[in-house]
């Protein structure tokens, strides 16, 4: 694939008065990066900073609060409310336009979702009318120590807003509009999505009010609208105003619906807005919809709404959500719309439009959908990616640099991270890795979350283009270790996997994870010999020997049609690996229990992605049972108590997926030979992916003192 590729994506763009140099904006996010009381800092300077660098087009700042303290829904939220926030805004716009970048702020008041002002600033949440009593299943998704960021236990009071306060906030976001001209922004994104203030004011199911700004939807949009005229007022003609707005409210019976949406498009087009972002919002009670509007998990599900609005209005349309480079050049070609805001992706490698423009697709970071970067701001934590660690770290790490000779121990995704950051820092790498392919649990990670895949031959390919050699089917010791000139050491061999001490655990159709995995890969192991019959132990060498299980897209569609397993199967352990395998096995017809002995399931999936796939688990009728004493397995089923009743589960396979825990023994054996050794990933503690590429770039980090 060449940049000719997308000559549309990355051709220049207009929006009103400005020109922009490609068509990929970032999306405003929340991103928690700016001082306690508002300011501008470096860290979130050279985050933004980081992604002008990157290519690209237009940077639009993230929940830039018109009236914070109030309105404020994340801590460390972006403050424009006040004129002793521009010289920190200017160096931000200053440092932007430095690399050839424009940038907008997005001007936000959180309204009824503005919890974090309440908690921190006992501030009232300021609404058109009182809301419905709030109702759902999201706090059940929540483990306690999530909840525990939470804990003021202040019940928020809802101020519902009088003409004198609909005027102060129309005269707030007019001033910040100043504000962001004064400090040399390009451009402005009036927030009016997302169950935010100016939201809630167009939503009828949040907007009960009685008078001229309620009832119709005219009515509904007059706040609106006012808020238009107050910011084209004081931005002047040389900035760009767009508004982003919901085409849909999810999940919420008597909510915006698309014909509204355009509708309302139409009005603010006659406002004078330069252009339209086009967004969803859902109903926030209920999990599985957090990943089901603006942040969707199914790729391009707002594009409907964007072709209804294009049929209705003639200004530029900026679209989000899932939408991948090649189809957003294909529809940008088509005229289906005119920019593509991207999040996550951006988050991953900020590098992504240069690297397209470079014809250096391969060397994208790819995104996994994994929602760590949703999460933390759900929790209330500064911003993260689990598969670039140094997204919202962008002025604190280093590297040893030079030419010193590393050795890199286990070749898993902690440890091809840390063998290319040392690559990429100048040093000579050796990597060393005792199995047959590279990849570790990841590789069988990847079958049942294939986005992961996408990670595995990211990391795979940067590893083979930074000439980093790799002995495969070698086991480290101290004496190959000295024979090749190795003082520093990073050990990244992953978790100890003990099968618990369960009842039952040694009959023959009871596997552990990494049985299971070895079944299906093709690996060989004196257990799965054990608990395998001749012909599952054939195919499984034949598999091997040919290459075919070392394809993953192989075994995915494979396995739909045989699996050495039986059609009843207990999964015991409900953090992320059983709950990934339940979705696995499901999909190939099996009938699939979970029993967890906790109290909650989902532990080490990141709070978005666990309420989706919870929800989907219940919807495809997978049981689930936490809190459950006693386990144990018999020949044909599985049993336990819960609630003082004892569970029978039929059981023709029994997968144990809880037991893994660190391992360090091999890095304590090379200090005490006199190595410098550094340890990363599960060696330490299951960390997942996200503990195991953060922990890399610890670990470099280390050695560079």
């Amino acid at each position: 694939m060449t940049s000719s590729s997308f000559d549309k994506l990355l051709s220049p763009g207009r929006i009103g008065p400005i020109e922009i140099p490609n068509r990929i904006f970032v999306t405003a996010m929340g991103v928690s990066l700016s001082e306690p009381d508002g300011y501008c800092n470096e860290r979130l300077i050279a985050y933004h900073e980081e992604q002008a660098k990157g290519g690209a087009g237009l940077i639009i700042t993230g929940v830039t609060g018109v009236a914070w303290p109030v309105g404020a829904v994340l801590p460390n939220q972006t403050a424009i409310s006040d004129d002793k926030f521009v010289p920190g805004l200017t160096e931000l716009v200053q440092r932007i336009h430095r690399h050839g970048a424009r940038i907008a702020a997005q001007l936000h008041h959180g309204g009824l979702v503005a919890g974090y002002s309440s908690d921190d600033f006992d501030a009232q949440l300021w609404a058109p009318s009182l809301p419905d009593p709030f109702s759902g299943d999201l706090l059940d998704y929540f483990l306690p120590e999530e909840l525990a960021g939470f804990a003021s236990g202040k019940m928020p009071s809802i101020k519902v807003m009088e003409q004198e306060d609909i005027d102060l906030v129309v005269r707030q976001f007019g001033e910040a509009a100043r504000r962001a001209r004064q400090a040399g922004f390009d451009a402005l994104e009036i927030h009016g999505a997302h169950g935010y203030l100016l939201s809630s004011f167009v939503s009828p199911k949040t907007n009960k009010r009685t008078d001229r700004y309620g009832g119709s939807l005219e009515n509904r949009l007059r706040l609106l609208l006012e808020v238009i005229a107050a910011v084209k007022a004081e931005a002047g003609p040389e900035m760009a105003i767009w508004c982003k707005l919901d085409s849909r409210e999810i999940g919420k019976p008597g909510g915006i619906a698309i014909p509204d949406f355009v509708a309302a498009a139409r009005m603010i087009e006659a406002a004078g807005v330069d252009a339209i972002a086009v967004s969803a919002y859902h109903d926030a009670g209920q999990g599985k919809l957090h990943s089901a509007s603006n942040i969707p998990h199914e790729p391009e599900s707002n594009l409907p709404a964007v072709d209804a609005l294009r049929r209705e209005v003639a200004l530029p349309i900026i679209a989000s959500g899932r939408i991948e480079p090649d189809a957003a050049d294909k529809h940008i070609g088509a005229g289906r719309y005119d920019f593509l805001a991207m999040g996550r992706k951006l988050l991953a490698d900020p590098a992504l439009p240069r690297k397209l423009a470079d014809a250096k697709v391969e060397q994208v970071r790819p995104c996994i959908y994994c929602y760590t970067c949703v999460t933390a701001a759900y929790v209330r934590q500064p911003l993260r990616c689990a598969v670039n660690s140094d997204t919202g770290f962008e002025c604190e790490r280093t590297a040893p640099t030079g030419e010193r000779h590393y050795a890199v121990i286990g070749g898993g995704p902690g440890g091809m991270e840390a063998a290319c950051r040392l690559a990429e820092a100048g040093n000579r790498v050796t990597l060393l890795e005792k199995g047959k392919r590279l990849g570790g649990t990841l590789r069988f990670a990847s079958l049942a979350y294939p986005p992961n895949e996408k990670l595995l031959k990211w990391l795979m390919e940067r590893t083979r283009r930074l000439g980093i050699e790799v002995r495969l089917d070698t086991e480290a010791t101290p004496e190959m270790l000295r024979s090749m000139g190795v003082e520093r050491v990073i050990v990244a061999t992953g978790a100890r996997r003990d099968m618990p001490d369960l009842p039952g655990n040694d009959l023959p159709h009871v596997l552990s994870g990494d049985d299971l995995r070895s079944l299906i890969l093709g690996e060989s192991s004196e257990e799965v010999k054990r608990k395998t019959g001749l012909i599952t132990r054939a195919a499984a060498k034949i598999g091997a020997a040919t290459g075919m299980t070392a394809n993953l897209d192989f075994v995915r569609r494979a396995t739909h049609g045989w699996m050495p397993l039986g059609q009843d199967i207990v999964i015991v352990g409900g953090e992320l690996v059983g709950l990934e395998l339940a979705e696995f096995l499901h999909e190939r017809g099996r009938t699939v229990t979970i029993v967890e002995p906790g109290s909650h399931l989902g532990k080490g999936l990141l709070l978005v992605r666990r309420m989706r796939l919870v929800s989907e688990l219940k919807e495809h009728g997978v049981a689930m049972h936490t809190s459950v004493q006693n386990i144990a397995v018999g020949a044909k089923s599985v049993t336990g108590e819960k609630d003082g009743k004892i569970l029978e589960i039929a059981a023709d396979h029994v997968i144990v997926a809880m037991g893994a825990s660190g391992d360090t023994r091999l890095a304590d054996h090379l200090r005490a030979q006199g190595f410098k050794v550094e340890t990363v990933g599960d060696c330490n503690g299951v960390g997942y992916i996200e503990g195991a590429i953060r922990g890399a770039a610890d670990a470099v980090a280390r050695l560079a003192v």
